[in-house]
């Protein structure tokens, strides 16, 4: 005979001043709220750590905005700024990737122990350097989809340099992903203690393949522009190519993982009305 899972509750028990996982606070939580995944809210309430954490991408995100001496005050200059527009969204929409995995994290599980800001520490210290890069590749990488119409601030004067400035996006790549795995893998192992059920622990896996599918396409960006050689030109794009790859395996992993999710989500609506 199967054994029987016991009735999933709405709501995590209390956890006291002493213990070991600083939650959001010392009383029970009411997780009637979920999100678009069927995952129970444990975190509600906006901390001074997710407010840093927001500010701190914020701050990145005016970095990306091209900068005057002055507002442009005729058409040519507006429509120089509007050049430069493609090159900002695309760095906006990866720095909203890895806001968003954290904000779905914290919303999530609502920890805040010592990792948790240690790790949201260095994700703030790593993206406020990872966009000075990312403005570089991006500009470039517009200048050429755009054939030439969007400027581009990448000036490359040897090929070495070409190497480098690939190497140090993906590094920077690969370790915003990393500290949104090591962020979910640590809830994770706190899933008893969160009261995670079988549909919420499915989706925890999920996100933290999701991140590794992201580290895994940085580092294989990475790898080819170490491994290009220097006279094949037209290989150059390669690099940047690599990462076209996670229009495929990310919409193709949502969709198996959903399959998986929805029965376990089924299950937890039958137990619920029993």
């Amino acid at each position: 005979m199967q054994p029987v899972d016991p009735p999933i509750s709405n709501a995590v028990a209390p956890v006291t001043a002493n213990s070991s996982i600083a939650m959001r606070a010392n009383t029970t939580f009411d997780l009637s709220a979920v999100d678009s995944e069927g995952f129970r809210l444990r975190g509600q309430h906006v901390t001074r750590l997710e407010t840093f954490v927001d500010a701190a991408f914020a701050f990145a995100v005016t970095l990306l905005v091209v900068s005057f001496d002055a507002m442009p005050d005729s058409f040519s200059e507006l429509y120089d700024a509007l050049r430069r527009l493609p090159a900002f969204l695309a760095g906006f929409a990866i720095l909203a990737l890895f806001w968003t995995a954290h904000h779905r994290f914290s919303r999530r599980f609502g920890l805040e122990d010592g990792m948790v800001v240690f790790l949201s520490m260095t994700l703030v210290a790593a993206t406020l350097f990872y966009v000075y890069p990312l403005r570089m590749v991006m500009s470039a990488g517009m200048n050429i989809l755009t054939g030439g119409w969007a400027p581009s601030e990448y000036v490359v004067n040897n090929f070495m340099e070409f190497r480098l400035i690939f190497v140090i996006y993906g590094v920077g790549f690969a370790v915003l992903a990393g500290l949104a795995l090591w962020l979910n893998w640590h809830a994770s192992r706190r899933a008893d203690t969160l009261n995670l059920d079988a549909a919420e622990r499915a989706i925890t896996r999920t996100e933290i393949r999701s991140q590794m599918i992201l580290m895994g396409t940085a580092l294989l960006s990475i790898a080819i522009a170490l491994a290009l050689p220097e006279r094949q030109a037209w290989l150059k794009s390669l690099p940047g190519m690599a990462y076209a790859l996670l229009g495929i395996l990310m919409p193709w992993h949502a969709v198996r993982a959903h399959r998986r999710t929805a029965v376990l989500l089924a299950q937890r609506r039958e137990t619920a009305l029993e």
